[in-house]
């Protein structure tokens, strides 16, 4: 344990929180990549990307619209980059699988089942918006089913496993790690497995540890040693879940796409600043933080000099 190093995931901006509710969340291209780099500078060994309008800050999961950053932040690090095809709920997965299929990164995140998708709650927070389309797409929720049927998950593996990508799972629910399974039997991914369990979005399974360990116990039994287990708790549950699952031998991740905060009723100032805080969590335990290379080495990812940005 004593020299085991952990793998610290940074997720930017992601779609799910909305420009009204934090003036540090990143919007703009330019704010993208100086948040990233921050995080990486941190010591996040991986980041997670999204894009958004620049204007009103909705989620823009069109190719152009990473093109900005991803540039940046490959011509300024050695951070591995993680690009989305989670994108947002309401989009396609033709629409959502385009941005990693045209810019080929090292990691591309891939949601694993069909799920309710409820950010409704968000609506007793927050009461003033900047844009009309904030509250319509937080109501809109409650009549919300984030779409990855069999279906979507086979057009994204079979449209990105010629690029060369690894995976980062995005698990939020048992379910979610059998149906990963039927596609390991089926030959479509191969290990490691890059395995992000999701705990506490309402739709998926709760923040209790006793989640956590349940679908560590269910990886486990599934997976044996093929997988590299992380995982990531929404809002409130982000440091309690991840020191849970570093003392448990996995890696973490964090970021504004997960979590808006750093403290009880203190908004995170930046990405960099919960990956600081998790890195104390971190080494508190004995551990190390992976850097970009040996995180590219734990998850055999093809190296940043394969991608085309």
């Amino acid at each position: 344990m004593a020299t085991r190093k952990v793998i610290v995931s940074c997720a930017i901006t992601g779609s799910i929180h909305t420009p009204s509710m934090s003036p540090h969340l990143p919007v703009t291209a330019e704010e993208i990549a100086e948040s990233a780099l921050g995080a990486a500078e941190a010591g996040a060994a991986i980041v997670h990307l999204h894009a958004r309008n620049p204007v009103d800050g909705r989620p823009d999961q069109s190719p152009e619209a990473f093109e900005p950053f991803l540039r940046s932040i490959k011509q300024s690090s050695n951070v591995v980059v993680n690009i989305t095809t989670g994108g947002a709920p309401y989009m396609t997965v033709e629409e959502r699988v385009r941005p990693a299929e045209t810019w080929r990164p090292e990691i591309a995140s891939l949601n694993m089942g069909s799920m309710n998708f409820g950010l409704f709650p968000m609506l007793k927070r927050y009461k003033e918006f900047k844009y009309d389309w904030e509250p319509k797409v937080l109501e809109a929720s409650h009549d919300l089913v984030f779409r990855n049927s069999f279906k979507d998950i086979r057009y994204a593996l079979e449209t990105l496993n010629s690029t060369g990508a690894r995976y980062e799972f995005e698990c939020y629910d048992t379910s979610h790690l059998y149906n990963l399974h039927y596609f390991l039997t089926e030959g479509l991914v191969k290990p490691p497995l890059f395995i992000q369990t999701v705990f506490g979005l309402l739709g998926g399974i709760g923040a209790h540890p006793e989640d956590v360990m349940h679908m560590k116990r269910t990886a486990d039994r599934l997976f044996g040693d093929s997988y590299r287990w992380s995982v990531l708790g929404a809002g409130r549950n982000q440091m309690p879940v991840a020191a849970t699952a570093a003392a448990m031998g996995g890696n973490v991740r964090v970021g504004l796409e997960d979590s808006l905060w750093v403290g009880a009723g203190k908004l995170a100032p930046s990405n960099a600043s919960q990956v600081t805080q998790v890195r104390k969590i971190i080494e508190g335990l004995g551990l190390e933080v992976a850097t970009p290379d040996e995180a590219r080495e734990i998850l055999e990812l093809k190296g940043g000099d394969r991608v085309a940005f």
